[in-house]
């Protein structure tokens, strides 16, 4: 499980939206350099995102906006997404490429060129398509862990 801190911003009877910053892990690990991660914390280290969180472990209502809380999501589900977003438009431009080359051989390198852009922005269009599908499938999002500070109320004078 790969898992992240955040700070609760909204609270659904469905879930919860937490609001993460972005932190640079990549002085310890081994890619460093190679790796798109590390270039998007480069450019934008501190960063705010809004994620929503499936209640897990926890339910949306033992959390209130301001809770520190811990969300998790399984590897499997990354290490899926990735291979899916980064292959899939990488072999639908090669199968574009070689399609166009044989539907028109007398046109040279325009042919494979056309296609290969063409199977490009199909494969993105495929990657759109299989996220709009499972958009709602509980076992690709990100779920509750626990609370790990809970709000103050200041006690004012009584």
């Amino acid at each position: 499980m790969v898992t992240e801190t955040g700070r609760v911003v909204a609270v659904e009877s469905d879930g919860v939206w937490v609001e993460t910053i972005r932190q640079s892990t990549c002085g310890s690990c081994a890619a460093q350099k190679g790796c798109g991660h590390g270039l998007m914390n480069r450019i934008g280290d501190g960063r705010r995102s809004l994620i929503r969180a499936l209640p897990g472990k926890l339910a949306a209502a033992d959390c209130q906006v301001d809770d520190q809380v811990r969300i998790s999501i399984p590897e499997a589900v990354i290490l899926r997404g990735s291979l899916l977003v980064y292959i899939l438009p990488l072999l639908v431009m090669l199968g574009g490429a070689a399609g166009g080359s044989a539907l028109f051989p007398d046109s040279g390198d325009l042919a494979a060129a056309l296609g290969a852009t063409g199977g490009f922005f199909l494969g993105f269009a495929l990657v759109r398509l299989h996220a709009h599908r499972h958009r709602d499938d509980r076992s690709l999002q990100p779920t509750l862990v626990e609370v790990l500070h809970r709000r103050q109320i200041p006690v004012g004078p009584g």
